[in-house]
């Protein structure tokens, strides 16, 4: 499963962001093959004056998957082997805590479970290609078919671009949307973030707009890797709102990716875990069928520096954010 969430460049991605360095780590034994990429953050404060870090997975999804597993041995076994010489690695690095977002295409949150405290998050979205001869007519809801109908009529249409010359345009209205949606800093990413994208992956970007009186109203950035379409960022104009072109994107993407023999186009979730979550209920309008299991993982490697740590940040009780000492206490 080489997927662009496992790639060492996709980690470069949010080294700026995470206030990290990305690391590819791997376990190469009798048993099989593991990689496992994640950021490396600095803890800000020292323990005893030694600098501790922790681990967490990039924007999206990723950790730990296995690359092959050899004849004679049980997933179970490997697992376990990369668990012990991982826990070698996380003492001599100093590493006190990880966060995982578990990748919804493969079994890996699963398959680590028994390393990770690892539970079910919530379920992530798709259209699905390759098994529906008319992907619209079976993924797309009978509601969401009659608005792009409707939409259609009103002269928009779409343009998907493979490799784009220039996403100036996605980035201006994608900054827009960030604005008008009061949108946490984190998701503002800087402009050099989006020239990183076009280095490390230009050949694998997909540029779908929605085109109305031969102006770009709506756009939306995607990752094409593993023979899946990741819907990255999306954006519409303000001032285009009314007209609906989400919806058109959303079909554009599949009648390019249908045509261009992609299997899904994934979606993620919602903001929230709640199956009523507005996020997720629209993205589900193109998902009627499909849906994958988003697990994330939690692991305390250094309980005893852990404890410190919250004791410093005067972090008590219970709290599903994780790593506690991170959190940032209500003034």
């Amino acid at each position: 499963m080489e997927d662009i969430y496992f790639d060492l460049r996709y980690g470069k991605l949010y080294e700026k962001i995470e206030n990290g360095i990305a690391c590819n780590w791997e376990y190469k034994g009798k048993e099989g093959h593991i990689k496992h990429m994640f950021i490396k953050r600095e803890i800000p404060q020292l323990i005893c004056g030694t600098q501790y870090y922790d681990l967490v997975t990039p924007y999206g999804y990723g950790g730990p998957h296995i690359v092959e597993l050899a004849e004679g041995y049980s997933k179970k076994e490997l697992v376990n082997s990369f668990q012990e010489v991982f826990y070698s690695y996380c003492q001599d690095e100093h590493i006190v805590s990880e966060f995982i977002r578990f990748y919804p295409f493969s079994s890996n949150g699963v398959d680590f479970r028994e390393v990770y405290d690892t539970v079910l998050n919530r379920y992530t979205l798709a259209t699905n290609l390759k098994d529906y001869e008319d992907p619209v007519q079976m993924e797309f809801s009978k509601s969401c078919r009659k608005t792009i109908r409707q939409v259609m009529r009103k002269g928009i249409t779409f343009r998907a671009t493979r490799h784009p010359h220039s996403i100036d345009k996605f980035i201006d209205i994608y900054y827009l949307n960030m604005k008008r949606k009061d949108a946490d800093s984190y998701y503002f990413f800087e402009k050099d973030y989006f020239s990183k994208i076009m280095e490390y992956f230009g050949e694998d970007v997909l540029l779908v707009e929605a085109i109305y009186c031969e102006k770009t109203i709506a756009a939306g950035l995607y990752f094409l890797s593993n023979n899946v379409i990741h819907a990255h960022l999306s954006g519409t104009d303000t001032d285009y709102l009314h007209l609906s072109p989400a919806y058109i994107l959303k079909y554009g993407t599949t009648l390019w990716g249908k045509e261009n023999q992609f299997d899904f186009i994934h979606y993620g979730g919602g903001t929230t875990c709640s199956k009523e979550d507005p996020l997720f209920l629209f993205k589900k309008k193109f998902s009627q069928n499909t849906e994958f299991p988003f697990y994330i993982g939690k692991k305390i490697w250094n309980q005893n520096v852990y404890d410190i740590l919250c004791k410093e940040a005067d972090i008590t009780g219970e709290s599903s954010f994780f790593p506690l000492y991170r959190m940032k206490k209500e003034v």
